[in-house]
Order: C-alpha cells, then sequence, then structure tokens
C-alpha cells in the first residue's frame, strides 16, 4: 500500500488561529483525516483518550502548558508521531531533550514548505513505527505459539508418556501432513488432554 492510499489521523494542539488556518489547508482530506484542532493540553488529552492519533502538531507554549512535557509523553503512546513548534528561545533550551525524546522540534515561525516538509518527515515516522508494531505483534505471536506447543508437548508428555523430542515430532508431522500450524495442531492436543 503506498502513501497515497494510506490516511493519517492528526490532532492539531494550537491556540494560534491563524496557524490553524494556514495548517488547515496544508492538510488534504484525502492524506489527513480525521484532522482535529484544540486549543490546549487538557483537551489534547482528552482527545487522545477518545481515540489514537498517528501525528500530533503543538504550537507551542499553549494556553495552559508549555507544551514540551506534553510532546514528550505523547512519544510514549504507541504509532504518535509528534511535532513541536516553539519560540525560537524555548526551542534553543529544550530542543535536544525533546530529540530524546523522539519528539520533532522546529523553532517558529515557520515557512509553509518547511511545515509540509516536517508533515512528510512525521509520515516517514509513521510508517516506520507501522512496520515495528507489525514486527512486533508477529514476534508477539510466535511466542505465544511457542508457548502453546510447549504446553501440547507437555501433555504429550504426560497423557502418552512420550519424550520430549518424540512429542516434538508428534506435533510437527501432523502439522506438515495435515497442512495446519503447530499451533492448532497443539490447541487440539490441549482440547483432547485437558
Amino acid at each position: 500500500m503506498g502513501l497515497e492510499e494510506r490516511v493519517y489521523s492528526v490532532l492539531v494542539v494550537s491556540a494560534a488561529e491563524r496557524f490553524n488556518a494556514a495548517l488547515s489547508e496544508m492538510l488534504p482530506q484525502s492524506l489527513f483525516s480525521p484532522v482535529r484542532f484544540v486549543r490546549g493540553v487538557s483537551i489534547a488529552k482528552q482527545a487522545i483518550a477518545e481515540r489514537d492519533f498517528d501525528l500530533v502538531l503543538l504550537y507551542a507554549p499553549l494556553p495552559d502548558d508549555p507544551g514540551v512535557e506534553f510532546a514528550a509523553e505523547l512519544c510514549t503512546t504507541a504509532g504518535t508521531v509528534v511535532l513541536l513548534l516553539m519560540r525560537p528561545e524555548l526551542y534553543a533550551e529544550t530542543r535536544d531533550e525533546a530529540a530524546e525524546s523522539g519528539v520533532f522540534s522546529l523553532p517558529r515561525p515557520v515557512s509553509r514548505q518547511t511545515l509540509q516538509q516536517a508533515l512528510f518527515w512525521m509520515i516517514g515516522a509513521r510508517e516506520r513505527l507501522r512496520g515495528m508494531e507489525r514486527k512486533t505483534l508477529s514476534f508477539a505471536e510466535k511466542m505465544a505459539e511457542i508457548r502453546l506447543v510447549n504446553r501440547a508437548k507437555w501433555l504429550l508428555i504426560r497423557k502418552l508418556e512420550m519424550d520430549e523430542p518424540q512429542a516434538h515430532r508428534y506435533i510437527e508431522k501432523q502439522a506438515m501432513d495435515r497442512c495446519i500450524s503447530k499451533g492448532q495442531v497443539a490447541e487440539e492436543i490441549i482440547q483432547t488432554y485437558s
């Protein structure tokens, strides 16, 4: 699936109306949907509690919070990519801290071209996170199957008095002969002997 076929959910945390209007024009619905604009961190936390967002843009400081710690906190949410736009003096003080947390940051004011580039960097980072999420899920599924097969092996050892290599071979052979996964064979053994 190419980028033109994906759609990214966006949360914009900003009290700056001019910025919001300009950014709104840069977020076509064909690529960014839903796009939600909120004015402060407290409302942003409510929005994030309601749903996950792929991309979060913070125009700091915000009326109720400087936004830097909140941006870092957002990066601990799986799959969320954060861009923090800050005043130059705040940027100089916090850019290293932001980078260590995984937050993209830029000093304000930001040109339209730079903001468009940043959006595509964020999309690239989100795609990388998606790939890592798939690998993590795949790894977790494999570990679950290994635990299931081990449980089935121990049932075969106890109930049919097989040794561990025999039980392992039995499960593998059943899976190959029947063209099913070892996990499916293990589930059947567990249902039969539990």
